[in-house]
């Protein structure tokens, strides 16, 4: 397991880091150092630690946020960018393939994408608020130790209506683990099939919801990719997760661990970003706070304090596109309290999450939100040329445009 560790004797930070020393966080456990004149429990006023701003200049959180993101500082491989994300958004595939993508050298396909699947880097599921993520492999069961049971009383009331009591998931679990045993590998609608022969009852949603509940319990998992001819697959295989990832991590402290992790990739963000990204009380979240330590670096007090992984932020790449075509649920715009940092507030609807819950993909210039983009995967469509939608005219230069949309294009159809 990867560690962000950190001592009060390490050096600064860089300049680029937001010029806050490693000693401004307290000891491992304990809450990190609220900086300036901190106020101790007994009353008196520790001497000065750090200077900070109480907030940070939108422009300032944008540059570092790519960054965490690895938007402006990719990866050097597609296990290496999902890695550092830990769960990146999946619900449409081929958008959680693209954000991937995106974060990682050398313009890699929807095929090398589709290889990592095959290879067992990475794996599909419901990592958390019920929505589907992707997520190295090896590191799923420790992440739903915590978000898991969280998930289940969740879906309890879907559960209900559903008639799938524990006895009925009890039941459903005994035929899929005889079906996948020895490395066997089923699609959904083979799945389905095992189900109904052990009468487990398919119908309308209760399906999917009995996949849903098994996933969430580390029982299975979204592997391999269905192969499709003449175009992108939309599916993949459903394997058993102790045969397919039997390496799995666990950390020390596995709360503090999603906190760090968390921050690592998105920051700078706070304890209710951690909260709405992984579903959890916000009294959970700040525990996590508490737990990771000297693991964070504070950068700001307002809204709550804003916290960045201690030690080198990844490193902007000079030839880092400017302008990114990024896709729908897109993690840089999505997985925060307030997303008026990378939006505009007019320009919030027109994205999403709509009624429907959908949030459209989207242009970004220099860590701004300027528009969406359309496109289609189906087969006869998907080298259609995507077609953007700028929110104001001239937001951004229409080569620069151009070219992330052809980069997309590209992605898509090797």
């Amino acid at each position: 397991m990867r560690r962000n560790e950190g001592g009060c004797g390490a050096t600064a930070l860089r300049s680029r880091d937001l010029l806050i020393p490693r000693c401004a966080v307290g000891a491992a456990g304990k809450r990190p150092s609220r900086g300036v004149g901190a106020r101790r429990h007994d009353g008196g006023v520790d001497a000065p630690t750090a200077r900070r701003p109480r907030t940070l200049p939108v422009e300032r959180v944008r540059e570092r946020r790519l960054r965490s993101h690895r938007l402006s500082a990719p990866a050097p491989t597609i296990a290496a960018a999902a890695e550092h994300m830990l769960a990146t958004q999946a619900q449409e595939f081929w958008g959680g393939r693209w954000a991937i993508a995106q974060r990682t050298r050398g313009a890699p396909s929807v095929s090398h994408v589709d290889a990592a699947f095959g290879r067992g880097e990475i794996v599909r599921s419901w990592t958390m608020r019920g929505t589907i993520h992707i997520i190295p492999a090896r590191e799923l069961a420790w992440v739903l130790s915590i978000t898991g049971e969280r998930q289940r009383r969740q879906a309890a009331a879907v559960h209900r209506n559903e008639g799938l009591d524990d006895a009925e998931v009890a039941k459903a679990e005994r035929a899929v683990r005889a079906a996948l045993r020895g490395g066997n590998r089923l699609t959904r609608k083979e799945m389905f099939e095992v189900l109904e022969a052990a009468g487990v009852s398919t119908a309308k949603q209760r399906g999917y919801h009995t996949l849903v509940a098994l996933s969430i319990r580390s029982i299975i998992c979204q592997g391999p990719v269905v192969p499709r001819d003449g175009g992108p697959t939309r599916e993949q295989y459903w394997v058993l997760l102790e045969e397919w990832a039997p390496d799995q991590v666990q950390p020390d402290d596995p709360l503090a661990e999603l906190f760090v992790r968390y921050i690592a990739s998105h920051g700078p963000a706070g304890a209710r970003d951690f909260a709405w990204w992984t579903g959890l009380p916000l009294g959970v979240s700040r525990e996590a706070v508490e737990r990771a330590g000297e693991r964070l670096v504070v950068v700001a007090d307002e809204p709550e304090p804003q916290y960045v992984a201690s030690g080198p932020a990844p490193r902007r790449v000079p030839s880092a596109p400017s302008v990114v075509a990024l896709p729908p649920f897109e993690e840089y715009y999505l997985s925060y309290v307030d997303r008026t940092v990378p939006c505009a507030p007019e320009f919030l609807k027109t994205i999403g999450p709509a009624m429907n819950g959908i949030v459209h993909p989207i242009l970004v210039a220099n860590g701004e939100v300027v528009g969406r983009w359309t496109h289609s995967i189906a087969l006869s469509r998907h080298a259609d040329d995507p077609i953007p939608e700028l929110f104001v005219p001239d937001a951004a230069p229409d080569a620069e445009i151009a070219a992330a949309l052809e980069r997309y294009k590209a992605f898509i159809t090797s």
